[in-house]
C-alpha cells in the first residue's frame, strides 16, 4: 500500500500523565524527525545507521519544547509496515499539543481513528480479524475477554478460517476441473468423498457460529437478572454481590420500579447484574412498566436468579419456580433458585431436594453464602473452550458472515444429495468463500473498512 501522507497522533491517554507517546508513520517520518529532534551535540538522527533509540530535545527553531526519547522503526519491520517514529515525551497536554503542531507544521497529518492499524492491515502486517482483535484487547475488562482477544490477535481465528478456505478451494477446484471436461463425462472426485468433506466444513462453521453466544457474553459481560416477588430481598442481594449500597432497600413493596444494572468481575468473568421490579399483580402504571421490563430482561439474560423468601409457603415457591421455568429457554438460559433469609429458618434442603434447578440457601442481609452463589455463577459459564485456547467468536460481524457461509454450505450439501450440476455447486461454494474472506479481509469494501476502524482509538 502506497500512502500519500505521513500521519501522527498521541497513542497514550489524555489528561496529565507522567509520560506520553506520540506516534508518526509514513514515508516522510524520518525526514520530519530530522527537522525537529536534536541530540546533545545539536546533531539530528541518521536513519541510515539503523540506530533505533535516541535521547535529545524537540525544538521549534531555537525554542526547546521538551526533552524526549525518540525510537525509530524501519520499514517493513514496524507495526504499520512503514517507517515509524515514537516520541516519548512528558505527559503535559500542552507539550503533546505543541509537538503535534510542530509535526503538522513540517508536513504530517493528524491520524484518523484506527488509521495506524488500518495501514497495518493494508500493508499485510495483519488481517482484518486480527485488527479487530486489537480493539477488543484494548477494551478487554476480564481475564476471559483478554484471553480471547490475545488468541485472535495472534492468529488463532485466522488460522482456523484459512484451513476452512483451503478445504473449500480444494473442493471447488475438483468441481471446476470436472466442468472443463464435462463433454468427456469425467469425474475427478467421488461424490461421497466430497460430501464428507463439505459436511466436515459445515460442522466446523457450525461450531464457530455456536461459540458466539459464549464469546458475546465474555466480551460484553454475562447478563444476570434477579427476579422475585416484591420485598423478597432482590435489591439487598444486589448490594451484597456488589459489596456496596447500589440499590435502594425498603420494606415498602414496589420500591424498585426500573431496572438497576451494575457489573462485577468474578473469577475472570464479567457479570452484568440486573435488579428488577418485583413480580406481582398491580394496577399502578409506573410499577406495571417496571414489571414489563422485568419480563423483557428475563428473555435477554443468560442467568436468571429467582429469589424467594425461605420463610414463605414452600408450595407457593415451587409454583413460582414452575411459572418461571415456562418463561425461559432451557437450551441457552440457566435458572438458579435462591432461598433468602435462610438464617430465620431451619435447614430447607429436604423441602427442595427434588426440584430441577440448582438452589442455594442464603441471607443477603447477613451476607451468608454469598461466596457460594458467586462460585455457582462462575461454574454456570462453560469456559472450557477458553481454557483450551479454542477459537471463540466474539465479533457480531464475524458471526453474521459465518451464518451466511453456513447457509451456502448447507445448499452445497443439499445439491450433492440431489445430484445438482457442478456449476451450481461451485456457485454456492464461491459464496461461502466470499463470506469467510470478508472476516479476514481477503474480500472487503470501503464500507466494511470504515465500519471496522471507525470505533478505534486515535493513535492506534
Amino acid at each position: 500500500m502506497k500512502q500519500g501522507n505521513t500521519i501522527c497522533a498521541v497513542s497514550t491517554g489524555t489528561g496529565i500523565t507522567a509520560i506520553s507517546v506520540i506516534r508518526i508513520s509514513g514515508a516522510e517520518t524520518f525526514d520530519i524527525c530530522k527537522k525537529i529532534f536534536f541530540t546533545g551535540g545539536h546533531k539530528t538522527i541518521n536513519p541510515e545507521t539503523k540506530k533505533r533509540v535516541y535521547y535529545g530535545i524537540i525544538k521549534d527553531k531555537e525554542r526547546i519544547i521538551d526533552e524526549v526519547v525518540l525510537t525509530l522503526f524501519h520499514s517493513p519491520h514496524s507495526y504499520t509496515g512503514e517507517d515509524i517514529a515514537e516520541i516519548s515525551c512528558h505527559g503535559s497536554p500542552y507539550i503533546r499539543q505543541e509537538i503535534l503542531n510542530l509535526l503538522v507544521k513540517h508536513g504530517a497529518h493528524i491520524a484518523k481513528p484506527g488509521e495506524f492499524t488500518q495501514r497495518a492491515f493494508m500493508n499485510g502486517k495483519l488481517d482484518l480479524s486480527q485488527a479487530e482483535a486489537i480493539a477488543d484487547l484494548i477494551s478487554s475488562h476480564s481475564t476471559a475477554s483478554h484471553r480471547t482477544a490475545i488468541n485472535q490477535m495472534r492468529g488463532g481465528f485466522s488460522k482456523k478460517l484459512r484451513s476452512l478456505r483451503d478445504k473449500l478451494v480444494e473442493f471447488t477446484s475438483l468441481i471446476e476441473l470436472e466442468l472443463d471436461f464435462s463433454e468427456e463425462d469425467v469425474e475427478f472426485a467421488d461424490r461421497n468423498t466430497l460430501l464428507n468433506l463439505i459436511k466436515e466444513i459445515h460442522q466446523e462453521i457450525s461450531k464457530l457460529t455456536t461459540s458466539f453466544e459464549l464469546g458475546n457474553a465474555i466480551k460484553n459481560g454475562v447478563p444476570v437478572v434477579i427476579i422475585g416477588r416484591p420485598n423478597v430481598g432482590k435489591s439487598t442481594l444486589l448490594n451484597a454481590l456488589l459489596n456496596e449500597d447500589r440499590a435502594i432497600v425498603s420494606e415498602i413493596e414496589g420500591t424498585t420500579r426500573d431496572t438497576i444494572e451494575d457489573t462485577l468481575n468474578m473469577n475472570g468473568i464479567t457479570f452484568r447484574f440486573i435488579d428488577t421490579a418485583g413480580l406481582r399483580v398491580t394496577k399502578e402504571k409506573v410499577e406495571l412498566l417496571g414489571i414489563k421490563k422485568t419480563h423483557e430482561n428475563i428473555q435477554k439474560a443468560s442467568l436468571i436468579l429467582l429469589l424467594e423468601d425461605a420463610t414463605a409457603n414452600k408450595e407457593k415457591i415451587k409454583e413460582t419456580l414452575q411459572e418461571v421455568e415456562k418463561m425461559i429457554d432451557k437450551e441457552r438460559q440457566h435458572l438458579i433458585l435462591l432461598l433468602n433469609k435462610s438464617d430465620k429458618v431451619k435447614d430447607n434442603k429436604n423441602n427442595f431436594h427434588n426440584i430441577s434447578v440448582p438452589f442455594i440457601q442464603l441471607s443477603a442481609k447477613e451476607r451468608i453464602n454469598i461466596d457460594a452463589l458467586t462460585n455457582l455463577l462462575s461454574e454456570s459459564i462453560n469456559l472450557s473452550p477458553i481454557s483450551h485456547d479454542e477459537v471463540v467468536v466474539v465479533n457480531a460481524r464475524h458471526y453474521n458472515a459465518l451464518q451466511k457461509a453456513g447457509l451456502a454450505i448447507e445448499r452445497v450439501i443439499e445439491g450433492i444429495n440431489i445430484e445438482l450440476s457442478g456449476d451450481l455447486l461451485a456457485q454456492d461454494i464461491r459464496e461461502a468463500l466470499h463470506y469467510l474472506g470478508e472476516i479476514t479481509g481477503e474480500v472487503t469494501t470501503d464500507e466494511i473498512l470504515s465500519r471496522v476502524f471507525a470505533n478505534f482509538c486515535i493513535g492506534k
